[in-house]
């Protein structure tokens, strides 16, 4: 089954403005291990799920050829506006079917997106296109382990955060509750013998009142709520908004906060044939 949850304009227009690019340190840890299992050269990484594009872009100056996959063409305007990626281009599909030749990619990625994959159809396309020694990277992050600091009054921070979250819980999918369980059914499922999980990369990064609020309005589940009652969604980002603010003791939105992120990536490799 292929989820259609991203597909109108101006929930592509808050992704490519409030998502969040993957830290350099997940990337460095992917280039890592395709190093050791594959080798030089990197010729082709597939993004899957890749939205408006921020993995794609993240990963281009490591490849000579670098290709985003999505379902919703409006994400995928978004991605293609963005100039000076020259080697990355973008590609209307899903992960369960990809327009790739066996034995053609080296490296499959794809950046808090994985959970919506259908797994079994998703592992068999990558047995398929995957080179000998290609590789596997799926990467999110744990919502649960996210924590806000301004000043002294992060804890308070932190609790209005949740409390945007329980209004939001009726409207999480399964899928997106997959996610914050860091995939361990997929995983688990995972047919190669050569797999590894990266349980907890804890990254720090500077986060506007604006921009987060933004952020959340990217959110599946908000998209829910939206689709549901529209007046009552554009309230509660206001309303958190004016909390963030009165608590920092700070007018302007776009003051910043230092904003704590927990990562998590699952990494495997499809193996090279026996020389036996």
């Amino acid at each position: 089954m292929t989820y259609r949850l991203f597909e109108g304009k101006d929930h592509a227009f808050s992704y490519q403005k409030y998502r969040f690019t993957p830290p350099d340190e997940l990337k460095n840890i992917i280039l890592q291990y395709l190093c050791k299992k594959k080798g030089e050269p990197h010729v082709l990484a597939v993004d899957l799920g890749c939205g408006t594009g921020q993995n794609s872009r993240l990963l281009a100056p490591h490849f000579q050829e670098v290709v985003g996959i999505d379902i919703s063409e409006c994400q995928l305007e978004e991605a293609r506006a963005v100039p000076g990626y020259p080697n990355v281009t973008y590609r209307k599909g899903t992960a369960e079917e990809l327009p790739f030749p066996d034995c053609s990619v080296d490296l499959l990625a794809a950046a808090s997106a994985a959970h919506w994959f259908d797994q079994s159809r998703f592992l068999a396309e990558a047995n398929r296109v995957l080179k000998p020694g290609g590789c596997v990277a799926l990467l999110g992050f744990s919502d649960s382990g996210t924590r806000f600091h301004y000043q002294g009054c992060g804890e308070r921070l932190n609790h209005i955060y949740e409390e945007v979250k329980k209004v939001l819980l009726p409207f999480t999918s399964k899928r997106a509750a997959v996610a914050d369980g860091k995939l361990e059914e997929l995983y688990t499922a995972i047919p190669f013998p050569d797999k590894e999980r990266i349980e907890s990369v804890q990254v720090k990064s500077s986060i506007s009142v604006r921009n987060l609020a933004g952020f959340i309005e990217t959110w599946s589940m908000f998209q829910g709520y939206k689709k549901k009652d529209p007046e009552a969604a554009g309230q509660l980002l206001l309303t958190t908004q004016k909390r963030f603010l009165e608590v920092m003791g700070v007018m302007s939105p776009d003051t910043e906060m230092e904003q704590e992120m927990e990562y998590f990536c699952i990494l495997t490799s499809k193996p090279a044939p026996s020389t036996l």
